[in-house]
């Protein structure tokens, strides 16, 4: 497993999946793929292959995050990261794995990347995909586009796919289970028949779905037919081109959002590379929780999006409005001259056009208070009245009091009403209520405020620790040395006792630093030694305390032995300040009738400690 870890660099890994930024002292952060959070505290440190989740106390290896994130078993996430870097795997009993003893997951996204692949062949040189390449000529798209995006072709008949797939060692069970088979009244046939095929793929860019689009009169299917929930698939979790848009999105802190797969092609071919579509569902929270580990949710982030100007279009427009904020980027639309989608308007236009179309113009909450306040009178009092009752409870849910407050104001322009602080005061009662219905005040964050998503730590992860005190802090930064920098703290640390901590789980990490060979194996392979030290911790509780020391930036920037060795004193200090106040209590009960032996050795241990606390103070780490 360790030539796996590293053969992988986990920032490698976990960059597949969200944007990550310089923390200092050689880590990296990004906002956490486990839990939702405004401000980044998910740290990942390259030269120990950790990961830590500061909010939700998430932590681990490369192998962990690969299987927490995608939901593996650890064999399925060993043989992932092993495939990605080319290692062939052994089993104990000898011999290499057999295909059908694979994990789930493993097999179902091979059997999408073979079916993405068969595809596509057929599209490029079959004789009946014809009508599929016309389908993509009138959109202005040819054979080059095609192949970028993995657009392929399914043959009419019942089971050209499926007979191909089980010649490739796939099981029945296995087609079923995928979504690319379907039952029919004599065993599997193929589930997308003569239609246009998009390979969806996720965000690591693996094919775990298709978008099936119909092509022929005699076809009585839908529009568009997608993979159903599986295993691997969930439409609700997916975005359209996110493995090609990701790193694009990440550099500018911009996503385009359109309705369709041609949109999604368009936009890219015209320069648009940020260009992403929701498959088959409404945008909704978890494509926002995609975007926002991109975006990292900085205020100078945009999110744009396109909609047809049509009544659907405006109903999807106002649907992204409803969870507006949950983005802490601004939010804007987008919609083209005569309605035209952007594939339709690349085609009329020219790629310009589209370029020109997805410069923000209209922000979000703009548009959709025009759309509600359009449908009243305003020429009436009345009219004015029943428009602010609907609009204002939507300006309230506005978090950022200040962004509030402007919306507020430009809303009473929207409706003419002259006394602008009336309908202000308006929004400003109803945000009042509905933080007391919900118990609390919303915390400010939208357009672009920062705060820290302050995510109470689990029950089981020991007592809070108070890290204002400084014997606490002190005792937290040596186990940072021990974990982070052994040679600067060795051989020294491993003297030290469990008992020289007393907060209790930084008593338990280092009895697991002690148990797995002590600081000083740690200058021996320090990636190694970090994972001995998690898996000598007692359960899980330690284990992640001791991942989020191992990457939580030490508290100096310049760390050295002097640095190092100031930790070692003070924590050293600090308990034989302990001892001796324990000592004087006892020479205070023995000298009130206790044995005299007793007595002289007592104040014989009083002395030693005495003296060596004053070396210390005199002469530092020396003294150790």
């Amino acid at each position: 497993m360790k030539a796996v870890r590293d053969a992988v660099p986990i920032d490698a890994v976990v960059s597949e999946y969200l944007q990550l930024r310089n923390a200092g002292g050689g880590n990296l952060k990004g906002l956490c793929p486990f839990h939702d959070e405004k401000s980044p505290s998910f740290q990942v440190s390259p030269s120990k292959g950790l990961f830590h989740c500061f909010g939700c106390q998430e932590g681990g290896d490369t192998i962990t995050f690969v299987m927490k994130v995608d939901h593996l078993s650890f064999s399925e996430a060993v043989e992932r990261l092993a495939a990605q870097a080319g290692i062939t795997l052994r089993y104990e009993e000898g011999g290499y794995n057999p295909s059908h003893q694979r994990g789930e997951r493993i097999r179902l996204v091979e059997a999408h990347k073979i079916a993405a692949e068969w595809y596509a062949e057929q599209l490029a040189a079959g004789p009946e995909a014809d009508t599929g390449r016309v389908f993509l000529a009138e959109r202005g798209f040819d054979q080059a586009a095609a192949v970028h995006f993995g657009v392929g072709y399914s043959p009419q008949g019942w089971d050209h796919l499926t007979r191909y797939l089980r010649g490739k060692g796939f099981t029945d069970k296995e087609l079923l289970l995928s979504g690319l088979s379907q039952e029919g009244r004599r065993g599997p046939i193929d589930r997308f028949r003569g239609r246009l095929m998009w390979p969806i793929r996720d965000i690591a860019g693996d094919v775990v779905g298709f978008g099936a689009r119909k092509l022929y009169e005699a076809d009585n299917g839908p529009k568009y037919l997608n993979t159903p929930d599986t295993a691997i698939y969930k439409k609700s979790q997916v975005l359209y081109g996110i493995d090609l848009a990701k790193k694009e999105i990440a550099k500018s802190s911009r996503a385009v959002v359109v309705e369709g797969y041609t949109d999604v092609m368009a936009c890219h071919l015209a320069g648009v590379t940020t260009a992403i579509a929701t498959c088959g569902t409404a945008f909704g929270g978890e494509h926002i929780k995609i975007l926002r580990r991109l975006l990292m949710d900085n205020g100078s982030a945009r999110v744009i999006f396109t909609f047809d100007g049509d009544a659907a279009g405006q109903k999807a427009a106002l649907r992204a409005f409803e969870d507006d904020q949950k983005f802490a980027a601004e939010t804007y639309i987008a919609i083209a001259p005569d309605g035209m989608d952007p594939c339709d308007l690349r085609l009329m236009k020219g790629d310009e056009a589209v370029a020109d179309l997805v410069e923000p113009r209209t922000p979000l909450f703009e548009f959709a208070l025009r759309q509600m306040v359009v449908r009243y009178d305003l020429d009436t009092p009345a009219g004015r009245a029943a428009a602010l009752d609907e609009a204002a409870p939507i300006v309230a849910r506005i978090k950022n009091s200040g962004a509030q407050h402007e919306v507020a104001v430009q809303l009473a322009g929207m409706l003419g009403i002259l006394d602008t602080q009336f309908v202000v005061k308006r929004v400003a009662q109803l945000a009042r209520w509905a933080r007391e219905r919900g118990g609390k005040a919303p915390t400010p964050s939208a357009r672009g405020a920062q705060h820290y998503d302050a995510a109470p730590r689990p029950a089981n992860s020991g007592p809070a620790l108070q890290l204002r005190n400084p014997v606490y802090a002190t005792e937290r930064e040596l186990l940072k040395l021990a974990l982070q920098r052994p040679e600067l703290v060795s051989p020294a640390f491993d003297a030290y006792g469990a008992d020289e901590f007393t907060a209790v789980p930084y008593a338990a990490v280092r009895q697991a630093i002690l148990d797995a060979g002590g600081a000083e194996y740690g200058l021996q392979d320090p990636q190694d030694y970090l994972v001995r030290v998690r898996e000598a911790a007692p359960d899980d509780t330690v284990r992640a305390m001791v991942t989020e020391l191992a990457v939580e930036a030490i508290m100096r920037k310049t760390v050295d032995e002097v640095y190092a060795g100031a930790q070692l004193v003070t924590v050293r200090r600090r308990a034989v300040e302990r001892r001796i106040r324990d000592i004087q209590s006892q020479l205070t009960r023995l000298a009130a009738g206790g044995d005299p032996a007793q007595l002289a050795a007592v104040q014989n241990e009083l002395w030693v400690l005495q003296q060596y606390d004053q070396a210390l103070r005199e002469h530092g780490a020396a003294a150790l």
